[in-house]
């Protein structure tokens, strides 16, 4: 069927605008390679650079719009991460992944007691040295589960998410973020769904990754607790605890000393070492530079997640958006002023937002706003 002249006007009313956050990307990944000294981030900053360039100029032309998505996404994207890994070059988290895999294979626990040096910490829960533990680099486990988690939760925009710099840097160089925000998206999306052993399940796993995914479950708890009742969040949160409980626990009870040391002081700079993550946000500045600063952006972390679990309690979320919403600015706080972060975090409140702006699925069972019509 030949489109009407309505549809073609309004296709090409959006290239400029698609146009110009291509080239927006391309000026600030060759920026990017420009002042890091970091060689994996100048490799990706030259390869970004030019799938940008080149996937503004396909949009400012007559190709369709999937095509210049696709030349983005493969030069910020598969292209940085086949050299790399052909390059055996990667961010320290990658050699924490492999040795913490290698560390579960040969000692049964993915961390050392007592580690000496930055690179002896891992601060990951026990669930990310699987990844280590799979065949060939953690990087193409951990964007295959990414991908594959965002597919399900958002089928609509996985392209356009993967060529965003926030999303494209960290899955070329690093990625360990990426399957854990993969898959709170698929969460809250499946409790939102009316899912909620699924939902569970998911979110379990993401928990048992990093601490960065335990957020996700209030949430999605209250989700399910208003669409559905309590009765299907308590099988959301049995699931979701049960999951996260027996990969985590046996690993805390054999070697609690290691497991806090790793997990618990490391990440929240407690530890005699120094966290290397310290991107200028607040809370690290407050650390850095304030007396007593450190207690003081612990305080406001801790007020800030209380203040999100009260809203929690006083006005639930009662729509996939709502939530999606409400996590991504928890995210958002939590990334702004824990004392070691890291700019890379935002991909979580990023990743959410674009969540809560999926259109919503026809049909009473999942539209938003007919959630409260539904017959019981």
């Amino acid at each position: 069927m030949r489109k009407s002249c309505g549809e073609r006007i309004a296709r090409y009313a959006r290239r400029p605008v698609e146009r110009y956050v291509w080239a927006g990307y391309a000026v600030a990944a060759a920026g990017f390679a420009t002042v890091s000294d970091l060689p994996t981030h100048q490799v990706w900053g030259c390869s970004a650079g030019a799938g940008y360039a080149l996937a503004a100029l396909l949009a400012s032309g007559s190709a369709p719009r999937p095509a210049a998505r696709a030349v983005a996404v493969a030069g910020a994207a598969v292209l940085p991460l086949v050299g790399l890994v052909l390059a055996g070059a990667g961010q320290s988290e990658v050699a924490v992944v492999e040795r913490s895999g290698h560390l579960l294979a040969v000692t049964g626990s993915p961390y050392v007691t007592a580690p000496a040096t930055v690179t002896g910490f891992n601060p990951y829960l026990p669930g990310m040295a699987v990844f280590g533990v799979l065949p060939g680099d953690p990087r193409w486990w951990l964007g295959g589960a990414f991908v594959a988690a965002l597919a399900v939760a958002r089928p609509r925009r996985v392209g356009p998410l993967l060529a965003c710099p926030l999303v494209a840097l960290p899955f070329a160089v690093g990625g360990v973020d990426l399957p854990v925000a993969g898959l709170m998206c698929l969460g809250v999306a499946l409790a939102g769904r009316g899912r909620p052993g699924a939902a569970g399940l998911v979110l379990g796993a993401a928990a048992a990754l990093k601490w960065t995914a335990w957020p996700a479950l209030p949430v999605a708890l209250a989700l399910v607790a208003a669409r559905q009742g309590g009765r299907s969040a308590l099988r959301c949160a049995g699931v979701g605890l049960g999951t996260a409980t027996a990969v985590v626990l046996p690993f805390a009870l054999a070697d609690p000393t290691g497991f806090l040391r790793n997990v618990v002081a490391f990440p929240l700079g407690l530890a005699a070492t120094a966290s290397p993550a310290g991107s200028p946000l607040p809370g690290h500045l407050l650390a850095a530079h304030v007396p007593g600063g450190r207690v003081i952006a612990l305080a406001l972390l801790t007020a800030g997640a209380l203040l999100i679990g009260a809203s929690l309690a006083v006005r639930p979320p009662q729509t996939v958006r709502a939530a999606a919403w409400r996590l991504a600015f928890g995210l958002g706080l939590a990334t702004s002023l824990m004392p070691a972060t890291r700019f890379g975090y935002l991909v979580y409140p990023l990743l959410l937002t674009a969540l809560a702006h999926e259109p919503t699925h026809r049909g009473p069972q999942v539209t938003d706003r007919c959630v409260e019509r539904i017959p019981t």
